[in-house]
């Protein structure tokens, strides 16, 4: 695939994202007319509108864009591990380790930072099980890592059932509103914007080693590639941004496997355009469906987990049915 394609397709990642971010800011459950929409941006709006516009909806606008581009990242680096296009955090089960223990947190009455360090220390321990109990004696075979993230992904869910069924009543439903994935009232995550940024940094550091490994481990250490270095930095930034995801937002899935692989069959496998391209379209995503969310069934808003299902569903299936 040639340069100037994926740097084309890099701008209009770009665009499409912007696009996203405007017609997110302008669409929601309150409706403003155009006419009361330039005002507000040229400082002539009224305070309720202001108040809508930059302290309910635009933080919740941004934490979309950031959440869909963690996972979006995700998915690129796990997909690039496992060579498989079917890899992403939610079927491997690492978003279901990290909820598990961060639902555990809530009830516990933990903190946010607290809260944090649980989805990562459960993201860590989901990617670490999934490897060693699909260890062979010589090496990992990309199917059998695939089959067990997916086995552990029901026995977390099986665990997530059972820590809800024994919650009070009182806390239920905001426990199943945050588990489907549910952005609304959420502050700007500053802390998710900073591991977005450095981990989009070091996943481009990589980018090189990661384009040698989708030929294989024998002719990636030939050229050079420190496979344990390599293979380390990804369970941790994996398990980093997608704990950072669940933390923000609950257990939001398919948009790790739909976003990569998409950007693959359109501009080729070359991380240094796919990790950014995966980081825009990711985050547009999950703009677009946390709109849907908000406006279809206005005031009331659904849970954005919900909208990114249907999408990926029918994706997943197309990919399964296509790899056989």
């Amino acid at each position: 695939m040639n340069n100037n394609r994926a740097i084309s397709f890099l701008i209009g990642s770009l665009l499409l994202a912007s696009l996203c971010l405007l017609l997110a800011i302008y669409f929601g459950s309150v409706y403003f007319s155009f006419a009361e929409f330039r005002a507000l941006f040229s400082g002539h709006g009224s305070e309720v509108a202001k108040t809508i516009i930059f302290d309910i909806r635009l933080p919740e606008i941004l934490n979309a864009f950031i959440v869909g581009a963690l996972l979006a990242l995700a998915g690129t680096l796990m997909q690039a591990l496992l060579r498989n296009p079917l890899a992403d955090p939610y079927i491997l089960g690492v978003s279901g380790g990290a909820a598990t223990a961060t639902l555990c947190g809530m009830l516990l009455g933990f903190g946010l930072f607290q809260l944090r360090c649980l989805a990562y220390l459960g993201a860590l321990a989901a990617i670490f099980l999934v490897f060693i109990l699909a260890r062979s004696p010589k090496h990992w075979s990309p199917v059998k890592l695939l089959l067990t993230g997916v086995v552990l992904a029901a026995g977390w869910g099986a665990i997530i059932s059972f820590i809800l069924s024994i919650s009070p009543d009182s806390d239920l439903h905001g426990l199943l509103f945050w588990l489907i994935g549910n952005i609304q009232g959420t502050d700007f995550s500053y802390s998710g914007f900073v591991i977005l940024i450095s981990g989009l940094f070091i996943s481009l550091w990589i980018a090189k080693p990661l384009d040698l490994l989708l030929h294989g481990e024998t002719l990636a250490q030939t050229l050079g590639v420190n496979l344990k270095s390599l293979y380390l930095i990804i369970y941790l930034l994996g398990a980093l941004l997608t704990a950072t995801a669940v933390s923000i937002a609950g257990t939001i899935g398919f948009v790790g496997l739909i976003v990569p692989h998409i950007i693959r069959l359109c501009i080729g496998s070359r991380h240094r355009f796919l990790i950014p391209c995966s980081v825009l379209i990711g985050g547009s995503l999950l703009i677009l469906a946390d709109t849907a969310a908000r406006t279809l069934f206005a005031p009331e808003q659904l849970p954005v987990g919900i909208f990114t299902v249907f999408i990926g569903v029918p994706v997943f299936l197309y990919l399964l049915l296509r790899g056989s």
